[in-house]
């Protein structure tokens, strides 16, 4: 069976740097970040104190009240996200078989908030006390089942949660799914809202979230001095259609899935496997898909996270793939500008990578000055005016989850 080829016609999302595509990226150009002190609770008795929280976010904006009261944040976010792509991609339903329309929006997370309130429930009160919807609202494929719901779309909804790597595994599957013919358009991508006492406290537990109290050297990926990562929140989502399909509708094309690779270290719980093999294969295997030599490629986006393991053996990943080629690479990490959105994070730097494509320019690691004499390849302390053909983006998820996507410029 010959595979269908699929590309990106709406793209959407609301981040810690603005509440759409376009102000998200004029933040980026900018170097506007969206890291400032705590505001959702107390941070008094918490060593970390900073975050990438939305700022001025209203539901009213997407959806009606009834709608947004049955949601949870995370949810909030999906249907914001989507509902932009959508628009975007610019539908005609009235012409379009919804059943050949599916949805593939994953959270890592769900909603600890839901947890939270139903736990202070029990303790006060008994369980008599839990909220009727506190199960349908906390569990992470409502992210799905709501975009789904809002949106009209009958065909395959799925929901993928591998941690930090969801929303790149969530694009990778729904292209999959229209690759062979499963539907023609997936409305795909990730959301996450995980700013709570239990999100901040449990990653803090961890050791894993940076205590810098600097907005402007808290998340710094591949420098020194970085001490773990700044979480962030919202969604991001892309319309994936089959090609055909966008052309006979005449859809403006912004980019194309051109590979995708999914590996497993099998290693640790928390930990990548140290030697970067599975985050290698999984860059590899998108590479093979898109029939693109490695020397072909000049760019990646890391998932550069700016804590001291993911940085030091993605870049040992990097080099155990390319060799010396590594060095002739440009790498940065968006994750300067936006934090860690956790379940969206694959998702909202798969469209960083098709803006830097459109607009021929590569966005700096923001915040990177201190080189770190192990990690030696060029991490983008400045950004770069250049065309690209390709970009390689790469998302590590806890478990040992890898997920690598090969993105391609849109070119007839």
């Amino acid at each position: 069976m010959n595979k269908r080829r699929v590309v990106v016609t709406g793209m959407g999302a609301v981040t810690p740097a603005g509440l759409s595509v376009e102000e998200f990226w004029n933040s980026v150009k900018k170097g506007q970040n969206g890291f400032a002190p705590i505001t959702y609770f107390d941070t008094s008795d918490y060593k970390v104190k900073l975050a990438a929280e939305l700022k001025g976010f209203d539901p009213a904006g997407y959806m009606d009240f009834k709608s947004a009261r049955r949601m949870e944040a995370f949810c909030q976010y999906a249907v914001a996200a989507a509902r932009e792509a959508f628009d975007q991609a610019g539908f005609d339903m009235e012409k379009e078989d919804p059943c050949r329309m599916g949805c593939s929006v994953g959270s890592g997370i769900g909603s600890l908030q839901a947890v939270e309130r139903a736990t202070r429930a029990v303790d006060r009160k008994g369980p008599g006390r839990i909220q009727p919807l506190v199960v349908p609202m906390m569990i992470s494929n409502m992210a799905a089942g709501n975009v789904s719901i809002q949106l009209g779309l009958k065909g395959k909804s799925i929901n993928v949660v591998t941690a930090c790597a969801t929303g790149s595994h969530s694009i990778g599957e729904a292209y999959r799914c229209i690759q062979y013919g499963d539907a023609d358009v997936m409305i795909a991508g990730g959301t996450e809202a995980s700013i709570c006492e239990t999100g901040i406290g449990g990653f803090q537990a961890l050791t894993t979230l940076s205590v810098s109290t600097d907005p402007d050297r808290c998340s710094i990926p591949f420098d020194k001095e970085r001490n773990g990562f700044v979480m962030g929140e919202g969604a991001a989502v892309v319309v994936l259609e089959e090609l055909e399909h966008a052309r006979k509708r005449g859809a403006r094309i912004y980019g194309e899935i051109a590979g995708y690779g999914a590996t497993s270290d099998a290693h640790h719980i928390t930990a990548p496997a140290d030697d970067g093999e599975g985050a290698a294969r999984a860059m590899e295997l998108a590479l093979k898909e898109g029939g693109l030599e490695k020397e072909a490629l000049t760019y990646i986006n890391a998932h550069g996270t700016s804590t001291h393991h993911n940085d030091l053996f993605e870049t040992r990943a990097i080099k155990k793939l390319f060799g010396e080629h590594a060095y002739r690479l440009k790498i940065n990490s968006t994750k300067s500008i936006v934090g860690h959105m956790l379940g969206a994070a694959g998702a909202i730097e798969c469209i960083a990578c098709f803006k830097q494509m459109e607009e021929g320019y590569l966005h700096p690691t923001f915040g990177y000055k201190e080189k770190d004499p192990e990690l030696d390849l060029n991490y983008m302390p400045e950004g770069s005016r250049e065309e690209i053909s390709y970009a390689l983006s790469n998302s590590l998820g806890f478990g040992g989850h890898n997920a690598s996507l090969l993105l391609k410029r849109w070119e007839e």
